[in-house]
C-alpha cells in the first residue's frame, strides 16, 4: 500500500492522483475483467484450512461478481480446473452426474466431456450457477468425501433455495457471501492505494481541512454514483461516463426484476424492490409493504414475497431494536424494518428509472454536490450498504419523545464490545441531532461515542464525533 502522511498531500495533488489512477484503471480493465477483492483471501483461507472437508458456496446477488472470482481463483491457485456453467452446459456434462455413485467413472466422463485433465490435490472443479442444477449440489456429499479434488459452487440464494425440495442439502458445504465492492475495493480498481491514510485520518480524528475534505467527498461521491457491481465499475473505467454506467445499471435492475417475475407472476417482488427509494423518501419508521403491494403484511403470500426479495440479496433489511441495552439481535423487532437496496448505485438509477438516460442530471448534481434536500436518503443508503460490507447486520432504534406525538430515531446501530455506537446520517450540514444526544443520555451506561455522519470535515464534539461519510468504511474496519 502507499504510505503518506495525509496532512503532507495537497489537494492538487490528490486531484492530480486520482486523475492519473483512474487513467491507470481503465488501461488495466482493457487487459483483465478481474478485481481485486477481499473475498479472494477469504477463499484462500478456505483453500488452505478446510476444502478437504467442505466445498466452498459462494452466495450473492446476480451480477456481484459470484463467477468472476470462482473462475480467477481456480485458474491462479490450483494445477488445473473445470469449470462447468450450468446455464450453458452440454447434456453429456451433465449426464456426467448419474454415475456418481462410481466416482472413478464419473471423474473419467467429467474430463473426457470437458478435454480438462484432473491432477489429485491440485485440481478444482466449478459448479456455476449450480441451482440450475441440483443433483450437482447433491453430489457434493459425496464428492468431498472422495478427497480428490476441491470444489467451489456459485448461485443466487433466492434460487437455490427455490431448487432443494427434493434434494439433500449436503452438510459438507462453507458458505461465504460476496457483497458489491465497498470502498477499499473501488479505490483499488481506480488504483487509488490510499486506503491505508484513510485508516490513519480516522485514528488520528483531526480536521483535514475545507480543500481536502472536498477532494475526498467528491471521490466517494463517485462511488456513489457508479456503486459497487464490478460491471458498472468496469464501464465507469472503460468508458468514463455516465451514460454507459446507468446503462449497465438498467441492465443488472431488469435482469432482477426478470427473476422475480419467475417466483411471483405478479410482479410484486419487483414493486418491493424499486419502491425502496420512495420508502426511504417518507422518511416513516418502518417500511410499509402494504402500502407498496396491497393486502396484509402478514398473509402468506407476502411473507414469502418479503423473504424472497430478502434471499436474493439485492437488498437488505435494517430492524428496530427495542432495546439497544442488550445484544441488538436478540431484541430485533421481525416486524419493523427499513429496506435499503445492497448497493447505493443501483439505488440512483432507481431513483429516476422512469425517465430516459438522456434526460438524468442526477449524476451532474450528486458529483457537484447540489442534490435536492429531499434526496438525503441517498446517503443513508450509503451508510447502509457501508456498515454491511463490514460484514455487520443492520439495525436501528425509534422511542417516544415525552409529552410529543413524534419519535426520536436513530439512524443506525453497531456494536463495538460492550458498548453500542449510535449513528446518525446527515446529507449535508451537521444540523440538528437531536435524537443522537438522547439516546446518549438514555443509554448513557451501554453507548459508546456517538457518531454523525455527514459531508463535514472531521471534529470532535462534547459528546459525539463527526466523519465524513468517506471515512466511515475506514471507521468499521477498526471496530
Amino acid at each position: 500500500m502507499l504510505r503518506l502522511a495525509y496532512d503532507q498531500v495537497s489537494t492538487r495533488h490528490c486531484e492530480e492522483g486520482f486523475t492519473a489512477a483512474c487513467a491507470a484503471g481503465r488501461k488495466e480493465v482493457s487487459e483483465s475483467m478481474y478485481f481485486k477483492r477481499k473475498a479472494y483471501d477469504r477463499i484462500l483461507e478456505w483453500k488452505t484450512k478446510y476444502a478437504d472437508r467442505y466445498a466452498l458456496l459462494l452466495e450473492g446477488a446476480r451480477r456481484v461478481g459470484k463467477t468472476t472470482i470462482a473462475r480467477q481463483f481456480a485458474e491462479n491457485e490450483y494445477r488445473s480446473h473445470i469449470f462447468i456453467d450450468f446455464a450453458h452446459t452440454s447434456e453429456a456434462v451433465k449426464s456426467c452426474f448419474d454415475d456418481i455413485a462410481d466416482p472413478d467413472t464419473f471423474f473419467l466422463r467429467l474430463q473426457t466431456e470437458t478435454g480438462v485433465q484432473l491432477y489429485t490435490h491440485e485440481s478444482l472443479i466449478v459448479f456455476d450457477e449450480v441451482q440450475l442444477f441440483p443433483k450437482a449440489r447433491q453430489a457434493i456429499k459425496y464428492l468431498v468425501a472422495d478427497g480428490r479434488y476441491h470444489y467451489i459452487e456459485t448461485g443466487s440464494l433466492i434460487s437455490i433455495r427455490k431448487n432443494v425440495e427434493n434434494i439433500l442439502i449436503p452438510s459438507e458445504e462453507m458458505k461465504l457471501k460476496l457483497c458489491p465492492m465497498d470502498y477499499e475495493e473501488f479505490m483499488l480498481a481506480t488504483g487509488n492505494e490510499t486506503y491505508d491514510v484513510m485508516k490513519e485520518m480516522c485514528q488520528r480524528r483531526k480536521p483535514l481541512g475545507q480543500a481536502m475534505n472536498r477532494t475526498l467527498m467528491r471521490r466517494f461521491r463517485i462511488y456513489m454514483a457508479v456503486g459497487g457491481m464490478p460491471q458498472a465499475v468496469e464501464a465507469y473505467l472503460t468508458y468514463n461516463n455516465f451514460q454507459d454506467v446507468d446503462r449497465v445499471k438498467r441492465e443488472i435492475i431488469n435482469l432482477y426484476e426478470d427473476d422475480f417475475r419467475k417466483l411471483d407472476p405478479s410482479g410484486k417482488i419487483g414493486m418491493i424492490y424499486r419502491s425502496v427509494p420512495a420508502q426511504l423518501a417518507r422518511g416513516t419508521k418502518r417500511f410499509a409493504l402494504t402500502s407498496v403491494i396491497g393486502g396484509s403484511r402478514s398473509t402468506e403470500a407476502n411473507s414469502r414475497r418479503l423473504f424472497n426479495i430478502l434471499d436474493s440479496m439485492t437488498v437488505t433489511a435494517a430492524y428496530n431494536v427495542t432495546s439497544p441495552d442488550v445484544s441488538l439481535d436478540q431484541t430485533k423487532d421481525l416486524d419493523t424494518y427499513k429496506l435499503y437496496t445492497a448497493d447505493t448505485g443501483l439505488f440512483v438509477t432507481l431513483l429516476f428509472l422512469d425517465r430516459p438516460i438522456s434526460e438524468n442530471d442526477l449524476y451532474a448534481k450528486l458529483l457537484s454536490d447540489k442534490l435536492p434536500a429531499n434526496l438525503g436518503y441517498l446517503y443513508e443508503n450509503a451508510v447502509g450498504q457501508i456498515i454491511t460490507a463490514a460484514g455487520r447486520e443492520l439495525y436501528y432504534h425509534t422511542w417516544d419523545k415525552k409529552g410529543s406525538t413524534h419519535q426520536y430515531e436513530i439512524d443506525f446501530l453497531v456494536s463495538k464490545k460492550d458498548k453500542v455506537i449510535p449513528i446518525e446520517v446527515k446529507s449535508s450540514g451537521v444540523g440538528k441531532h437531536e435524537s443522537l444526544l438522547a439516546f446518549g443520555k438514555k443509554y448513557s451506561r451501554y453507548t459508546g461515542r456517538p457518531l454523525l455522519v455527514s459531508q463535514k470535515d472531521i471534529s470532535t464534539e462534547a459528546v459525539y464525533d463527526n466523519l465524513p461519510v468517506y471515512l466511515l468504511p475506514a471507521y468499521m474496519s477498526l471496530l
